[in-house]
């Protein structure tokens, strides 16, 4: 299983519950459409961490889990991957974006 984990932060004059609310109901179900998608997470950084005198480096990160590195190929170059790559820029600051591409090694299950 592969696994692509992306971190970004929010597109500028967002509120951190405009972003939650746009990427969970608009960008959710768009990026669920990419071809060879096994498992889709979003993780949303937690809205009272803002209140904080550090605040988060990232305003979240999504996972998308492929069977293998094709699939994920295949998956990145489909017509759905490119309406999400295109809806991303309603939410999304990508100046400082974050993609990783890994196996994971789970350490404790």
């Amino acid at each position: 299983m592969i696994k692509l984990i992306y971190s970004f932060k929010r597109k500028e004059g967002l509120s951190v519950e405009e972003f939650q609310r746009y990427w969970r109901e608009t960008h959710g179900p768009i990026a669920a459409r990419i071809p060879g998608v096994r498992r889709y997470v979003q993780n949303h950084t937690l809205p009272e961490l803002y209140d904080t005198k550090h605040p988060p480096a990232y305003d979240g990160a999504a996972e998308l889990w492929f069977d293998d590195l094709d699939s994920l190929r295949a998956g990145i170059g489909s017509p759905e991957n490119q309406a999400a790559r295109e809806d991303e820029k309603n939410f999304i600051d990508h100046s400082d974006a974050v993609l990783i591409i890994a196996e994971e090694k789970p350490v404790v299950e």
